[in-house]
């Protein structure tokens, strides 16, 4: 973590000094035939493999948004914990990230999907500096690639998305089809859709950015709006129909659908930022099933101790119905690990009636009132009530693999149940063992 007056004179450098950033010198006006770089109010760039249109614009929101260290190490957190000084230095710099979207000429990928257009966006003067770089023709791709790695190797930390999936192999893909542009190395790259999947897709059901901006983000209130937006689905179409020949304003569309893609993604950025850097406690401002997300997404980053917050306070403001079982299995487990045997069970017993989780809830009372209780009946109980739940379950199932499945739980189940009766065969013999004999008077005095 930087150390604070490092901290604070980064914030200074990134205050609004001016409106507007001046035009690049290295850009000149489009020829006066260029009806579409003049339609965007673009400018011409030329480096020594050609030219392209590039489209600059600055916006004052989303405004810039301190990367969090928990946040930021929860969102780059892989299998390999072991991240080198150097990434963890550029995670830590906001001035090294590059927000990134493209609009190519395929949703499909493969060799013969280009980016006509590559959307870029970093923090600049406490808003968003947009730059776009625009493909007029397929012989303009090695400028519009040489200008993209320029860009990442001055700000080698990526923020996309969907981008690991789709936007940046296709990248890569493109600078080795190139044959003289290396890929630029990355320090690191995040990408916002999964963290986005575990947040909301619980309560939204779709996790598109444009559903993000609607509801979660208020894009109006940032200073945009979707109304007269580009269907994704139509852009290659416009794409190759302005090749052939054909109108160019939809393009004109693409070029502001990018840009709104790009402030959606800063903003979402901003979101994801707050919701991962505050303590569950604090977290007034989200709805329960967000808390649940957010719950489950800790635990698959290893912050047990904040997923549990998060889950209980989720239970505590009210769950849908449909998702309590799921809800109380979590915390249950969490508390199971945490030692926490008698919690556990409690919530154990509240899943018991479950058709989903309470053969599950079942196995772990049995085990819990056998190894933490001590009550060898109550396990019985249990076990025996799973075992009827699991032969009413293997009997309505049509599926022989969930069929094998249940069975292999029977069989388990079963032999739990022989181990239980007869540790209490042995524990009622031990007890009539330990009985005192008779006397002689009392046996006379019986008969």
């Amino acid at each position: 973590m930087a150390a604070t007056p490092d901290k604070f004179s980064r914030l200074a450098a990134l205050k609004p000094a001016r409106a507007m950033p001046a035009r690049p010198s290295s850009l000149r006006a489009p020829d006066e035939e260029d009806a579409f770089g003049r339609l965007l109010g673009a400018g011409v760039s030329k480096n020594r493999f050609g030219e392209h249109l590039a489209v600059r614009n600055w916006f004052s929101t989303p405004e810039f948004s301190e990367p969090s260290p928990v946040a930021v190490e929860l969102l780059s957190r892989t299998r390999d914990e072991a991240l080198s000084r150097k990434t963890r230095a550029a995670l830590s710099d906001p001035a090294k990230w590059l927000f990134l979207d493209t609009e190519t000429t395929g949703l499909a990928g493969g060799t013969g999907t280009y980016a006509f257009l590559i959307g870029l966006a970093w923090w600049d003067a406490g808003g968003l500096q947009v730059e776009q770089f625009f493909m007029r023709d397929f012989a303009e791709e090695h400028s519009l690639l040489h200008e993209l790695a320029a860009r990442v190797a001055d700000r080698p930390v990526l923020v996309t998305f969907n981008g690991k999936s789709f936007d940046w192999p296709l990248l890569e893909n493109r600078f080795t089809m190139t044959r003289s542009i290396a890929a630029p190395r990355l320090a690191a790259h995040l990408d916002l859709l999964h963290p986005a999947r575990a947040l909301w897709k619980l309560r939204l059901g779709s996790v598109r950015l444009v559903e993000l901006e609607r509801l979660v983000l208020d894009a109006p209130g940032l200073g945009w709006h979707r109304d007269d937006d580009v269907a994704s689905a139509l852009i290659p179409q416009f794409y190759f129909d302005y090749l052939r020949g054909g109108p160019i304003e939809p393009l004109a569309g693409v070029v502001r659908h990018n840009q709104m893609d790009l402030r959606g993604l800063a903003a979402l950025f901003g979101k994801v930022n707050a919701l991962l850097s505050e303590p569950s406690s604090a977290a007034t401002g989200f709805e329960s099933l967000d808390l649940f997300g957010l719950s489950r997404f800790l635990q698959r980053r290893g912050d047990s101790n904040r997923a549990h917050s998060a889950c209980t306070q989720a239970l505590e403001m009210g769950l849908p119905a449909e998702f309590l079982p799921r809800a109380r299995r979590d915390l249950a487990l969490m508390a199971k690990r945490r030692g926490e045997h008698a919690r556990a069970a409690e919530l154990w017993q509240e899943i018991v009636a479950d058709s989903n989780d309470g053969i599950h809830a079942c196995e772990q009372l049995a085990i819990y009132f056998e190894r933490h209780a001590k009550d060898l009946a109550k396990a019985t109980e249990f076990a025996e009530l799973a075992l009827s739940k699991l032969r009413r379950r293997r009997a309505r199932s049509r599926d022989p693999f969930l069929a094998a499945h249940f069975a292999h739980l029977e069989q388990k189940t079963l032999h739990r149940l022989a181990r239980l009766q007869h540790r209490i065969k042995i524990g009622g013999d031990l007890a009539k063992s330990l009985l005192p004999s008779p006397s002689r008077g009392e046996d006379e005095v019986t008969s």
